[in-house]
């Protein structure tokens, strides 16, 4: 039984009458200062039933429950505050976390686990930049929370190779490029004849139509494009899993929109079938103004298909494959009104299912207050700001620490987290601007200083060898009573991560648990040869520990040094 819960009972014990646990638990609330206790519980909701004023109310429920049960009850206005017994509760959180280790918070659920996350997500023939690495991270990182509390995700690299911009680069290669630049170096040339393309357009807008002629003899299966698009496939390839080696990112399926190619008829028919499709200027279109929403635009006049179509191809295809509980879709929020449209197609095609997919939206990172933009040529690789923030962690490591072992293996583990933590610790619909000093710093509320905590637990355990042991770990003292909170809460904080598909809460928790533990350090003595000592080092175990999973959780390394 969690504190929650424990509360709940008591306060049950005393308004049978009137409230059920089930609707006494979600009225208590977490004071915002530790001074009115651990949990409150307002009596407003209970002055009509009762006919009092709800400060009478609080009064008398106090003085009617039993009060050896917690360390203190308070009466403030109509609020009970309750004060938690803090040794029993420190004893209870640090055995589960020595017994449990890092799985501590992990859950099981019966039933249908699969979860298909379609993250990342890169175009072939671009480079990948900083404007990636959102759906990357989060979608890794919600894979590793799901995994924790029993889902089994699939995590699915949805490969941008297929459309319209395949057309308009075939067309560039063909005008202005040559196999020997290509092949020198396969992903920037790409890309410059990709932005010559845009630029040339700009003064002559027959080129789009080129474009669109070339995708459509690449979907006819041409030869020449054909070849081309598959060269241009196998390059990038090879250039992104170079970076998702560096993040330490790993995918169950390459299956990109191509994959889609043979499937889509099926899902056309399907729509004819269901008297879904009309005819809109030769286009074939879905009505949605039943869902408030513009026409699903299924094939073009000149018979080409939309990403729509590979998207409900796709579901399809998964449901079929994975017979997921829910689908995840972590793409950016400006593609919203597209997954709704999607969800409708599916809805009126009766697939019940359409409810569990989710889009996982998130904002933009943006540059100098700028957006990231391909076509425009304005965009930061992203490879470049991982080695350039693994520089500056070596530099500052070379400060700190210059006798430290395995410096440059620390310096990677540090700068890549400090760039996916930064990432992470953001609201993922907040919009941010990038600056890597600012992330790479080991002090504040950085990836690095939540690393350079963890080490300093692990110090403290190596210098003075402790050995896990259970006996005597109740602690009283207010600075260790806002650490325990903070481990007492992991696995609530791991579910409503779960549950928002938000992981910025697990790392404002492991800000939230550095802080805390830092402020510990430094008001307590944790080496003292007293009663406490054996519960003030497994504190420190526990802390360690938590930080560690917080950190694996998003996908980030925790090294021992620093």
């Amino acid at each position: 039984m969690n504190e929650k819960e424990f509360v709940t009972l008591a306060l049950h014990n005393v308004l049978n009458e009137y409230l059920t646990p089930e609707q006494i638990s979600p009225l208590l609330e977490k004071p915002k200062s530790a001074d009115h206790g651990d949990l409150a519980f307002p009596a407003f909701s209970l002055a009509k039933v009762m006919r009092k004023a709800p400060q009478l109310i609080a009064k008398d429920i106090a003085e009617a429950l039993d009060a050896n049960a917690f360390e203190k009850i308070e009466v403030v206005g109509p609020y009970i505050n309750f004060f938690l017994n803090k040794g029993n509760v420190s004893a209870k959180t640090l055995t589960a976390i020595l017994s449990d280790e890092n799985h501590y918070g992990d859950a099981h659920i019966t039933g249908n686990t699969n979860v298909p996350i379609d993250m990342s997500s890169p175009n072939i023939a671009k480079p990948m930049s900083m404007g990636h690495l959102r759906s990357t991270v989060i979608g890794n990182a919600l894979a590793n929370i799901l995994t924790k509390i029993g889902y089994t995700p699939i995590k699915i690299n949805y490969i941008g190779d297929w459309g319209t911009q395949f057309g308009k680069l075939i067309v560039a290669y063909k005008k202005w490029g040559s196999e020997e630049a290509v092949q020198a170096n396969p992903i920037q040339e790409l890309l410059r004849l990709y932005v010559d393309f845009h630029e040339e357009a700009e003064k002559d807008p027959s080129l789009e139509d080129e474009g669109r002629f070339w995708f459509k003899k690449l979907e006819d299966g041409d030869e020449e494009a054909t070849h081309l698009w598959k060269w241009f496939r196998e390059e990038s390839l090879k250039e992104f899993q170079r970076i998702y080696d560096i993040l330490g990112v790993e995918f169950d399926s390459y299956n990109g929109e191509s994959f889609y190619n043979d499937k889509m008829d099926a899902a056309i028919q399907l729509l004819e079938e269901k008297n879904l499709l009309k005819t809109d200027q030769g286009a074939e279109i879905v009505d949605l103004e039943k869902y408030q929403l513009n026409p699903a635009l299924i094939r073009k006049s000149d018979g080409a298909t939309l990403y729509i179509t590979r998207d409900l191809a796709s579901a399809l295809y998964r449901k079929k494959e994975y017979n997921f509980a829910q689908a995840l879709y972590v793409v950016g929020n400006e593609q919203s009104i597209h997954f709704k449209q999607l969800k409708a197609v599916l809805t009126e095609l009766g697939c019940d299912w359409a409810k569990d997919i989710h889009h996982v939206p998130f904002g933009l990172i943006t540059k100098d207050g700028k957006k990231l933009s391909t076509r425009k040529g304005k965009i930061v690789l992203l490879e470049k700001v991982l080695a350039e923030a693994t520089t500056l962690a070596k530099q500052q490591i070379e400060e700190k620490n210059p006798s430290l072992e395995n410096k440059d293996l620390v310096a990677k583990q540090v700068g890549v987290g400090a760039v996916i933590f930064h990432d992470l610790k953001n609201d993922r619909m907040n919009n941010f601007d990038f600056s890597l000093e600012e992330v790479v710093r080991f002090e504040g509320e950085t990836g690095p200083y939540v690393q350079y905590t963890h080490a300093r637990c692990s110090s403290i355990l190596r210098k003075t060898n402790w050995q896990k042991n259970t006996d005597q770990l109740e602690l009283n003292d207010s600075d260790s009573w806002e650490v325990i909170k903070l481990l007492k809460d992991f696995p609530e904080t791991v579910k409503r991560a779960a549950d928002k598909f938000e992981p910025s809460i697990i790392a404002k928790h492991a800000i939230q648990l550095a802080q805390a533990f830092n402020k510990y350090y430094a008001h307590v003595k944790i080496v003292n040869d007293d009663s406490e000592q054996n519960a003030r080092l497994a504190l420190v175990y526990a802390v360690k520990t938590i930080l560690a999973e917080d950190l694996r959780l998003l996908g980030i390394e925790a090294p021992e040094e620093m």
